[in-house]
């Protein structure tokens, strides 16, 4: 598991490119028969991609959990989200499994002992993506698929940005301790992810960029809304965004990006605008 530390805003405006893609950037998640695991110290999210190829693959695999974690095994003391974006798969928690199609979402709570990734087809490997929360009490484990999902629809075609942000972890659509994930799908056209863009005080996000031609990319805005930096994003890389920054984004075509929060409060609309002509 490779281990990211928290940033000062004052120290981040600093960074060259290659410091602020450090810092920030996740730029492999997803390797045939493997697991990947970072673990950033903004609000202790793990995120994690999953890609089985012909054997099962486990959430714990080649991990030495007391010296990572000081517990006795993952999930004992946090929450665990997944969206599946590649081919069919399987899910098996304490030996109850749940079939996950592209687009398909599970939640597993606190406790679970076991949890076991594989692909349906080797040859189109699911591709499990998942980001873990400390967690305080157990929720029931629930499978949430595309049309469970809540839907906000937001945007406007002026503005190239009209999306549909599907929520799966979510206060609407079920219990979690502290992490909310969801799926948000540009229509075709559209670039933008959010603008005007905002921050969260109460908590921090991570984007995952998936979805994308193989020469398209995005570019991914972050940083103090009057002192602005960017990041150059390809297919299936991910961002991790702390509270003080903004977290918008412009793509060379429509695209889609799974985001996940963790920190004190669930509420979807709990963010702070920023009015366009304050940023720089």
């Amino acid at each position: 598991m490779e281990f990211r530390q928290s940033a000062h805003p004052k120290d981040a405006k600093h960074y060259t490119t290659d410091r602020l893609r450090e810092e920030f950037l996740i730029d492999t998640l997803f390797e045939n028969g493997e697991i990947r695991r970072v673990y950033s110290h903004i609000d202790r999210i793990i995120v994690i991609g999953v890609c089985p190829g012909a054997a099962a693959v486990s959430l714990d695999r080649g991990l030495d959990i007391f010296k990572a974690l000081g517990t006795d095994y993952f999930l004992q003391r946090r929450e665990l989200g997944v969206i599946n974006i590649g081919g069919k798969g399987k899910v098996t928690v304490d030996g109850e499994a749940y079939i996950l199609d592209k687009q398909d979402g599970l939640y597993v709570g606190m406790g679970a002992k076991e949890v076991l990734f594989e692909s349906d087809d080797a040859g189109n490997p699911a591709k499990f993506y998942c980001n873990s929360a400390p967690a305080h009490t157990t929720y029931p484990n629930k499978l949430i698929d595309l049309d469970t999902a809540k839907k906000v629809h937001l945007g406007d075609p002026a503005q190239l940005n009209v999306r549909t942000i599907n929520q799966y972890l979510h206060p609407a659509v079920l219990d979690t301790c502290q992490l909310s994930m969801g799926m948000t799908i540009l229509e075709k056209g559209m670039v933008w992810n959010t603008m005007p863009c905002h921050t969260h005080e109460r908590r921090m996000e991570v984007y995952f960029y998936f979805d994308m031609p193989e020469d398209g990319l995005v570019f991914h805005y972050m940083g103090r809304p009057d002192e602005t930096r960017h990041l150059v994003v390809r297919n299936e890389q991910a961002v991790i965004s702390p509270s003080w920054s903004i977290h918008a984004g412009v793509g060379t075509a429509a695209y889609t990006f799974i985001w996940g929060m963790v920190g004190e409060n669930k509420e979807f609309t709990d963010m702070d605008a920023i009015p366009m002509d304050a940023l720089r």
